[in-house]
């Protein structure tokens, strides 16, 4: 398996859902367009055409960036896949620009998210829609 991993490749929306289905068993559709458009960056990772892993790096346009929507499909999972992504996502925040990189994260993925360098902070967090 040689997974090839691209900055910026603005998959469509077909892939992106794709993806998320396998990785969340997210069944919505959505129009990512909008999304990419006004990201500081996103890395996606592929086996050959497919769309296996992707990060997106949020911006508030200023020194802070927020790693979003880490994913990898299912069986493509314990391959070092994510830790890539993270990676690269934390490397190309800094080259544009960003001082501070942000994650939030299910306690299950603390692990995962400290041995690549994210301290641990208070947030909080409130659901606009019901």
């Amino acid at each position: 398996m040689t997974i090839e991993f691209r900055i910026d490749p603005y998959p469509d929306n077909n892939a992106l859902n794709a993806l998320r289905a396998a990785a969340w068993n997210e069944a919505a559709s959505r129009d990512f367009s909008p999304i990419l458009s006004r990201s500081l960056a996103h890395i996606g990772a592929f086996d050959g055409l497919r769309l296996v892993g992707f990060v997106n790096v949020a911006s508030d346009g200023g020194t802070h960036a927020f790693i979003l929507d880490t994913c990898v499909a299912p069986e493509f999972r314990r391959r070092g896949i994510a830790t890539r992504l993270v990676e690269m996502a934390t490397n190309v925040a800094r080259d544009r620009g960003a001082e501070w990189l942000h994650v939030d994260f299910e306690p299950h993925l603390t692990e995962f998210y400290r041995r690549l360098g994210l301290a641990a902070t208070e947030a909080g967090l409130i659901r606009l829609l019901d």
